[in-house]
C-alpha cells in the first residue's frame, strides 16, 4: 500500500494503464501508451485479469465523480483490449468489462447508457477462443428490455435510447444463441422480455401498412428508426430459432397482440405474422392466447391473410402449415358453438347474427389451412393431411367416440370440420403417384368415414377422393351427369394407365368397389350423392383403368342396377330411379371409350328404349330440379336393363376377360363394414352363416344352433374375457419373474424342471419295455412264448409329452 503511493514503484500494468489517460480527457486517449499496454498485455496474458480489474477501478470512480470524459477513454480502451486479445485468460478480463458496462447502463445519463450499449455490441461481435460456464446475462437482457420502453421526455434522446437497447438486445442474442455452454436465450425469462420489447418499438399502425416487408427495400430514413430496427432484429431472432425453441418465440407474439387487443384492426398483427413466415418455417404451433372468441377469430384471419400475400414470399414455398393451431382453433370454435354462450347481451336476434360470425370464423380456419398447404412441397402436403385425418373421430378400435347427444354433436361438427380443410388441402394437390398420395393406412381412415350414415360426411369423402384421382383436371366435365351419345365433345385427357397406378388398384381396387357399392346402398343420398359417384367412376376409368379395372367397374355398375331392381333395402323410388340412371350414364361413357361397336349398339339400344318405355330410368329426367319418378318399378319389362350376359358376350368377342365379366360382383365384407351399422349388412352376414349350415354336410349328425343377436354378443363378449383372462394371466407372470426373490424363482423352475424329467422318464420305459398285452402271451410260429407290444398308436403318453 505504501509503494502505491510512489508512481516508480506501482505495479508496471497500473503504470501502464495509468499512462494512457491525458491529463485533459479532451484530448482522448493516449494512442502511443495504448499500443505498449496493448503490447504488454499480449506478450503478458496472465495480467490481463488484473488489467481490467484497474480499468473497472478507475472508471467505477470516475463515474461517481461525474469525471465522464475518463469514463469514455477507459471504456475505448477495454474495447480496443477485447478486439487485440484472445487468449485463454480473456474471460476474468471479459467479467471485468461487464462489470463496467452494467455499470454505464445502471446510470441515469442516457449518454453513458449509450456508450455502454455500445460497447457491449462491440463485445458480442467477438468470436471467443474458450467458452465461459458461468456467465450471466439476465442483468442486461432486463436492462436492455427497459430502455426499448423508454419513456423520455426528449424526443430524440428517447428515440436514441430505444434503439441502443434494440441494439443490445441483438446483441445479447448473437452472443449466446450458438453457444450452448451461454445462458439459454429462449427460455421463456428471457423470451417474455426481449420479443414484447421489439414489438412495442414495432408498433406503429399508421406506417405498418406501408412498409415493405423486406429491410432491404426501407429508405435511410427509416432505418434510422426503431421500428425498422425492431424489425431486423426480430427477423434475426426468428431466423435463428431452432424447431424446438420456435414455440418460445412465437408465444410471447401471440399473448402481445391478446393482452394489447392487437387482432383488430389486423394491420399490425399482419405484419407481425408476415415477418414470422418471412424469417422462418413455420413447423406446428401449439400456442394460444386464452380468453375469448375474438382473439381466436383474429389470428385466424391473421393467418389467413399472411399466408394469401404470395408477394412477400416471392413464389418460394417458405411456410408449413401451423396444423396443430388449425386443430386447436376448431375444437375451440366447436366447444364454443355448442355451449351457445356467445358474447352477447341482447336477444335472439344477436344471438343469430353471433352464430353466423362463428360459421364465418371456421371458414376462415379451413380457408387459412388451404392457403398453408398450398404453398408447401407435395411431401409435406402429405404430411398435413395424414395429420389432418388421424385428427378426425372414426367408429374404431384406435379412435374414441364420445357418448351421448352431446357428444355426438361434437364428433359431427369435429368430423366435417376436419375433413372440409382436408379438402380444402387435397384440392390443390397434385401427385401423379397414387401410392405416394394414398397409403395404406390413410386411406383406410378416409373410406372409413365413408361408410358413415351422415350424408354430408359420405360426401365429403367423395369429394377428397376425386380431388386425389383426377390429376388431370377432367372433374368439371362430369358435374351434371347425361348420356352424351359423342364422348369427343368432352375433350378428356387421358393418358396411359402407369405401373404405379396399377399396382395401387391390385391393392385397394376392391376396397374401393366395395365402399362405392356400400355407398350406393344409402338412402339419404340426394343428387350431390350420385353426382360424385358418377364423376368417381368416371375418373377411375380415365386415371387408373387397364382392362381389368374396365371389367371390374362394369361389374360394379351392374350390381348396383340390381340394387335398385331387386330392391331388398327398401329404398325410395328416387333412389331406384337414380341408381338406374346412374348406371346408365356410366355405361353410355364406358362404352364409347372402350370404342367396341358391339358394347356400344348394345348400350344404346337400352337407352333407346328407356326413352320410349321408361324415361324416369335415365339422368336427364332424373337429376332434374324436379324429377319424373315412377312408382311401378317392379313391373319393368326386360328390355329396360343392361344385362351382364349380353356384355359379357359382346366384350368376351374382343378379348376382354368373358369368365370375369359373367361373374356377379359381390363385395367382399369386412369389420369395417360391420362398424357402419347397416341392417342390410347385418342381414348378408346372417343369410351367408344360414346358407353355409344347410349345405355343410355335418347338418344332419350335429344340430345347428340357432344364431341370434344375442348369441353373437354372447360369443364376442365370452372371448373378450378369455382374452382378459389370457392378459391378466401373462402380466402376473411377468411381475412375479420381475419382483420375485432369486430363490424362488430358481424353486419354482427346478421343481418344473423335476416334474418333467419324471415325466419323460415314464415314457422312456414305456418305450423301452412296453406293458403285457391284456390277453396275455401268445405262442410263436415255433412255440415259443412271445410278449405282444402295443402299437406306437394305441399308447397312451402324458399330456406333457403331446405335441
Amino acid at each position: 500500500g505504501v509503494c502505491g503511493c510512489c508512481g516508480a514503484l506501482r505495479p508496471r500494468y497500473k503504470r501502464l494503464v495509468d499512462n494512457i489517460f491525458p491529463e485533459d480527457p479532451e484530448d482522448g486517449l493516449v494512442k502511443t501508451n495504448m499500443e505498449k499496454l496493448t503490447f504488454y498485455a499480449l506478450s503478458a496474458p496472465e495480467k490481463l485479469d488484473r488489467i481490467g480489474a484497474y480499468l473497472s477501478e478507475r472508471l467505477i470512480r470516475d463515474v461517481s465523480r461525474h469525471r465522464y470524459g475518463y469514463v469514455c477513454i477507459a471504456m475505448e480502451a477495454l474495447d480496443q483490449l477485447l478486439m487485440a486479445c484472445h487468449c485463454q485468460s480473456i474471460n476474468l478480463f471479459v467479467e471485468s468489462f461487464l462489470k463496467m458496462v452494467a455499470k454505464l447502463l445502471e446510470s441515469e445519463k442516457p449518454n453513458l447508457q449509450i456508450l455502454g450499449t455500445n460497447s457491449f455490441v462491440k463485445f458480442a461481435n467477438i468470436e471467443e477462443d474458450t467458452p465461459s460456464y458461468h456467465r450471466s446475462y439476465d442483468f442486461f437482457v432486463s436492462r436492455f428490455s427497459e430502455m426499448c420502453h423508454s419513456s423520455h421526455d426528449d424526443l430524440d434522446i428517447r428515440t436514441k435510447i430505444r434503439m441502443s437497447g434494440i441494439k443490445g438486445l441483438q446483441g445479447v442474442v448473437r452472443k449466446t444463441v450458438n453457444d450452448e455452454l451461454q445462458a439459454n436465450i429462449w427460455d421463456p425469462q428471457h423470451m417474455d422480455k426481449i420479443v414484447p420489447s421489439l414489438l412495442f418499438n414495432l408498433q406503429q399502425v399508421e406506417e405498418a401498412e406501408s412498409r415493405s416487408p423486406s429491410p432491404l427495400q426501407a429508405t435511410e430514413k427509416e432505418k434510422e428508426s426503431p421500428t425498422e430496427l425492431a424489425e431486423r432484429c426480430l427477423r434475426e431472432l426468428l431466423g435463428r430459432a431452432a424447431y424446438g425453441n420456435i414455440k418460445n418465440a412465437i408465444k410471447p407474439v401471440l399473448i402481445h397482440l391478446d393482452n394489447h387487443s392487437l387482432w383488430e384492426p389486423k394491420i399490425f398483427a399482419t405484419c407481425c405474422f408476415r415477418i414470422i413466415m418471412y424469417s422462418i418455417q413455420v413447423g406446428t404451433l401449439t400456442v394460444a392466447p386464452a380468453g375469448d372468441a375474438r382473439p381466436h377469430r383474429g389470428s385466424v384471419r391473421v393467418l389467413a391473410s399472411s399466408s394469401l400475400d404470395r408477394g412477400m414470399l416471392g413464389g418460394r414455398p417458405r411456410q408449413a402449415l401451423p396444423c396443430s393451431l388449425g386443430a386447436m382453433e376448431m375444437r375451440f370454435s366447436i366447444d364454443y358453438a355448442l355451449t351457445g354462450s356467445y358474447d352477447c347481451v341482447a336477444g335472439v336476434s344477436t344471438k343469430i347474427i353471433k352464430e353466423h360470425e362463428e360459421r364465418m370464423f371456421q371458414e376462415a380456419v379451413i380457408k387459412t389451412i388451404g392457403s398453408f398447404a398450398s404453398t408447401l412441397p407435395t411431401y409435406q402436403q402429405s404430411e398435413v393431411m395424414v395429420f389432418i385425418m388421424n385428427k378426425v373421430p372414426l367408429p374404431s378400435s384406435q379412435q374414441s367416440i364420445e357418448a351421448g347427444k352431446a357428444g355426438e354433436n361434437r364428433n359431427r361438427l369435429t368430423q366435417i370440420m376436419l375433413l372440409k380443410s382436408l379438402l380444402q388441402v387435397s384440392v390443390g394437390f397434385q401427385c401423379s403417384n397414387m401410392l405416394t398420395a394414398l397409403p395404406s393406412a390413410f386411406l383406410d381412415r378416409l373410406l372409413s368415414a365413408a361408410l358413415m350414415e351422415d350424408a354430408e360426411i359420405r360426401l365429403f369423402v367423395l369429394e377428397i377422393l376425386i380431388s386425389f384421382i383426377d390429376r388431370h383436371g377432367n372433374r368439371q366435365k362430369f358435374s351434371t351427369i347425361n348420356t352424351i351419345s359423342d364422348i369427343s365433345v368432352l375433350k378428356l385427357k387421358v393418358d396411359k394407365c402407369s405401373r404405379q397406378d396399377t399396382v395401387f388398384m391390385k391393392k385397394h381396387g376392391q376396397q374401393l368397389y366395395r365402399h362405392i357399392y356400400l355407398i350406393c346402398k344409402e338412402e339419404s343420398n340426394v343428387q350431390a350423392h350420385y353426382e360424385a359417384l358418377y364423376s368417381m367412376l368416371m375418373l377411375i376409368s380415365i386415371e387408373l383403368a387397364n382392362e381389368e379395372v374396365v371389367v371390374d367397374l362394369i361389374r360394379l355398375v351392374l350390381a348396383v342396377q340390381e340394387i335398385a331392381q331387386i330392391n331388398e333395402d327398401n329404398l325410395t323410388a328416387y333412389n331406384r330411379c337414380a341408381l338406374f340412371a346412374l348406371g346408365a350414364a356410366y355405361l353410355n361413357l364406358i362404352s364409347q371409350l372402350t370404342t367396341v361397336p358391339t358394347f356400344c349398339q348394345h348400350i344404346h339400344e337400352v337407352i333407346q328404349m328407356r326413352q320410349k318405355e321408361a324415361p324416369y330410368l335415365l339422368p336427364e329426367d332424373v337429376f332434374v330440379e324436379r324429377p319424373r319418378l315412377s312408382k311401378s318399378l317392379d313391373r319393368l319389362g326386360p328390355e329396360v336393363f343392361f344385362w351382364q350376359s349380353k356384355i359379357s358376350e359382346v366384350l368376351g368377342g374382343s378379348g376382354y376377360n368373358s369368365d370375369r365379366l359373367s361373374t356377379p360382383y359381390i363385395p367382399q365384407l369386412t369389420d369395417e363394414d360391420r362398424l357402419s351399422k347397416r341392417k342390410s349388412i347385418g342381414e348378408t352376414i346372417s343369410l351367408q352363416v344360414e346358407v353355409e349350415s344347410r349345405n355343410s354336410p355335418e347338418r344332419e349328425q350335429v344340430p345347428s344352433e340357432e344364431i341370434t343377436y344375442e348369441t353373437l354378443k354372447k360369443a364376442i363378449v365370452d372371448s373378450v374375457a378369455v382374452e382378459e383372462q389370457e392378459r391378466e394371466r401373462r402380466r402376473q407372470v411377468v411381475e412375479k419373474f420381475q419382483k420375485a426373490p432369486f430363490e424362488e424363482i430358481a424353486a419354482h423352475c427346478g421343481a418344473r424342471a423335476t416334474l418333467l424329467q419324471s415325466k419323460l422318464n415314464q415314457i422312456f420305459e414305456i418305450t423301452i419295455r412296453p406293458p403285457p398285452s391284456p390277453s396275455g402271451t401268445i405262442t410263436a410260429a415255433y412255440g415259443q412264448p412271445q410278449n405282444h407290444s402295443i402299437p406306437v398308436y394305441e399308447m397312451k403318453f402324458p399330456d406333457l409329452c403331446v405335441y
